[in-house]
């Protein structure tokens, strides 16, 4: 296997991605395999393996730390694959390592701590092989949670926070900025299974639903890779987030450019957010404003010289030189002519362009992991054969003595601050504090930059904190920040309301029932306003509740006063023809007091109503209930007595019939008055009326609380009892020869009176509000008027127009037919 390797006192090994895809081979199990093959040279995983000389180089030079003691290394390519990265593990831990860079064959001293690997299903693989041999392992780049549990993974470290925070910084710029309904995008690895479910839990206790889960890896066929992308255009999201690695991302992100799949606003994990491969100017037209995490970023000025310095020609024959230069020069080494590149041949006098991306080491991030991991084993060692002035001497150890249990247990303890200023130091789950940079891309003179617009970290109070510039930040649609929901925001005065089958992020907005308002958007319910209150039109506020009562103001109160005064008025008109025209024959047989007691009665039952209109008080609800009941008993008891004097007139010439004079027709119109005047005072006694207050939607209906309905429907029963007795005997009495026949027009007043209280009691039980009032009003003025028009009309008319009929031999009935 290709490698980078030179002799030392203690030797550290390196594992890194150098090629991100192995080749295929078909192994038949009949002969020796050939020996796997790498494509996809990285220059950035390739800066790392740089990075790792340059820091033991630097640690080899410094008299401070471990001197006197050389570190030695060996760097092997993992390829990004987990088998190769045992391959490359077992290669370095075995003694026959196939090295060729070594001068000579002499014993080497084995592997003290390895630096590895990138990906995190790698470093699974490494770290579950070799933590039972308690070799110590300090990843750069493998961020999975999983790697945290110290009982399967005792001697793993890492110079990279873990995933568990870098879900909760996703999660946390999620909602930053209101996303609510994204895609994501993992790979199939533990890095990406393991992160995005950390994220999908983050983000699910703040009300963010996924729409789609889609799988990538570097070696799945274009098929699967089609089938993501088909996913993506068909979907409606316009934010995606992707949990993957930059190699397994790249094919979904090349397939997205050649069909030309823009306007979408992508979420990066720190695997793939500082890729130099695709941030160039053709992929930004569908990957620009993406936004993410990265780990902060460090210079390291003096490596620069260390990289400028990188050459096929100081260091021939060295490996990953000569792709190293292909890739950055354009042209091959004569070694590497057996590869299928179809580059030319070097010629010995390039110049590698120093201003590439490869040089700049201002903004260094995994690379500035694999420096601390490497300062991190060296300080761990140099504590174990250095001691410190408070360790006894016998506890310090020589360099023959060390072993990578002892290194495990020391970087446990390890705390230093490096030449940049920044402590490093692992917890208790070998992880580094959480500390990252928020990432944007954005176009800038015609190159992609990774600009940073805000971190993401922990405060001294282990809370998390995001601080986010977003004036700085350019998104995929420009300076506007993408909406991500399922559903639009509901506005004021609707409520969200889930949808059966879909995610809780897309729903229906449903407009507040009656009497409840939500006054802020995206309410889930609504909220029911206080007993006094009433939901507006728009239910947005809560308004106080209009007080519905008959007022002598309100339309329909005042005409109803206006017929119940004009009655009044006619019953007083009636009243004066009487008395004016009081000795003519039509008059004086009519019986003038019982015709006194109906006028006044009458009178009374149109001033009534006047009762009934205004806001109830307590003094009002029992007078208008009793007014109405006795004026009424007063009434109807009047015109029972005229019945009776009409049929007890035609019978006085009968043997044995009995006479009714004026004290039995008081008898009858008191003592039938009398007993409602009974019933009312047992009513007010026991039971009486009340105002009251009663809530009904929109309104509040001040009314009369009848305080017993016995009680009430026993006044309307007897008046409807006297009006029975009334009706019948009247219609016995309508063929009695007269020419004017009371008995026929009382009999006719009876009916329209039972007619209009038999219709009352439906419509006074379903009316609602006012117009209970208004109803009771319009039976009292009915009645009323049918009694003045039916028994007093017919006589008026006579008195005033027809003054020849008005005599006793017309009305005796003793008029020859002719004069009629």
């Amino acid at each position: 296997m290709p490698s980078l390797a030179k002799d030392g006192d203690i030797v550290i090994g390196g594992i890194f991605p150098v090629f991100n895809k192995q080749n295929h081979v078909n192994a038949s199990f009949e002969k020796q395999p050939p020996m796997v093959t790498c494509d996809r040279f990285d220059s950035r995983a390739f800066r790392w393996t740089q990075v790792m000389i340059f820091a033991i180089n630097e640690i080899n030079n410094d008299d401070t730390l471990l001197p006197n003691i050389s570190l030695g290394y060996k760097i092997f390519d993992s390829c990004s694959s987990p088998t190769n990265t045992l391959r490359a593990a077992l290669s370095l831990l075995s003694e026959t390592d196939g090295i060729k860079s070594r001068p000579t064959a002499q014993c080497q001293p084995p592997i003290t701590a390895l630096i590895a690997d990138a990906g995190s299903s790698q470093s699974v693989a490494l770290a579950g092989t070799f933590g039972p041999f308690n070799l110590p392992m300090v990843s750069y780049f493998s961020t999975c949670a999983c790697l945290s549990d110290k009982s399967k993974y005792p001697t793993f470290f890492r110079t990279i926070p873990s995933d568990f925070h870098q879900a909760k910084a996703l999660a946390f710029l999620v909602k930053k900025f209101g996303w609510e309904w994204i895609g994501t995008l993992q790979s199939d690895n533990d890095y990406g299974r393991n992160g995005l479910s950390a994220f999908i839990t983050e983000v699910k206790t703040l009300g963010v639903c996924i729409a789609f889960t889609g799988t990538v890896g570097r070696t799945y066929p274009q098929s699967k890779i089609l089938k993501v992308v088909h996913m993506i255009k068909m979907s409606n999201v316009q934010v995606i987030l992707a949990f993957t690695p930059e190699g397994d991302l790249y094919p979904v992100m090349k397939e997205m450019v050649r069909q030309n799949i823009t306007g979408i606003q992508w979420i990066a994990s720190e695997a793939w957010i500082t890729a130099s491969q695709p941030s160039t100017p053709e992929y930004f037209k569908s990957f620009g404003g993406t936004i993410g995490v990265s780990v902060r970023k460090m210079a390291i000025p003096k490596l620069r010289n260390f990289l400028t310095n990188i050459s096929p020609y100081s260091t021939p024959g060295a490996a990953f030189i000569g792709s190293f230069w292909e890739t950055l020069v354009g042209c091959r080494q004569f070694h590497h002519l057996s590869t299928a590149s179809s580059s030319p041949v070097c010629r010995g006098d390039e110049v590698p362009d120093f201003t590439s991306v490869f040089f700049n080491v201002t903004q260094l991030r995994v690379s500035y992991n694999v420096y601390k991991a490497v300062y991190a084993i060296a300080h761990g060692i140099h504590e174990l054969i250095f001691c410190n002035q408070s360790s006894p001497p016998e506890k310090c150890l020589n360099v023959s003595q060390i072993s990578p249990k002892l290194v495990t247990a020391q970087l446990r303890k390890v705390k230093f601050v490096d030449e940049f200023g920044e402590t490093v130091f692992f917890d208790s789950n070998g992880d580094l504090p959480p500390s990252y940079d928020i990432i944007n891309w954005q176009l800038r003179h015609g190159e992609v930059q990774h600009v940073t617009v805000g971190y993401f970290s922990t405060s001294a109070n282990a809370a998390y904190k995001l601080f986010i510039q977003e004036e700085n930040i350019i998104w995929s649609m420009g300076k506007m920040v993408p909406k991500a929901v399922c559903s639009e925001v509901c506005p004021v005065g609707t409520r969200r309301a889930p949808i059966k089958g879909r995610p809780s992020c897309c729903f229906d907005c449903v407009p507040c029932a009656d009497g409840t308002i939500t006054n802020h958007s995206g309410a889930l319910d609504c909220t029911p306003c206080p007993e006094e209150y009433w939901s507006n039109e728009e239910r947005s506020s809560c308004v106080l509740k209009y007080i519905e009562v008959l007022s002598f103001k309100d339309t329909l109160g005042t005409i109803l006063t206006a017929v119940s005064l004009f009655g009044a008025s006619l019953t007083l008109a009636t009243t004066v023809i009487f008395l004016v025209f009081r000795h003519t024959p039509l008059v004086r047989a009519n019986n003038a007091e019982l015709s006194a007691l109906l006028l006044l009665s009458l009178f009374l039952c149109f001033l009534c109503p006047l009762t009934f209109i205004a806001e109830p008080t307590a003094w009002s609800c029992m007078l208008r209930h009793t007014a109405f009941g006795v004026t009424f008993a007063l009434c109807i008891s009047c015109v029972l007595g005229k019945t009776l004097v009409v049929v007890t007139a035609f019978r006085a010439t009968l043997p044995g019939a009995t006479k009714f004079g004026p004290v039995q027709q008081r008898i009858i119109v008191y003592s039938c008055t009398g007993i409602q005047v009974l019933i009312c005072i047992l009513w007010l006694s026991i039971a009486p009326p009340y105002p009251q207050i009663r809530h009904n939607n929109r309104k509040i209906i001040v009314e009369c609380n009848t305080g017993s309905d016995t009680a009430f429907y026993a006044v309307l029963g007897y008046i409807g009892f006297l009006a029975g007795i009334c009706l019948v005997v009247a219609f016995l009495a309508r063929k009695l020869p007269d020419n004017f026949n009371e008995a026929k027009f009382i009999t006719f007043s009876m009916l329209v009176f039972c007619a209009v209280w038999i219709t009352f009691i439906p419509a006074y039980v379903s009316s609602p509000g006012k117009y209970t009032v208004a109803v009771e009003i319009f039976a009292i003025l009915s009645s009323a008027f049918g009694l003045l028009v039916c028994i007093f009309a017919p006589k008026c008319y006579i008195i005033i127009f027809k003054p020849e009929k008005n005599t006793k031999k017309h009305i005796m009935g003793k008029v020859p037919k002719s004069e009629h």
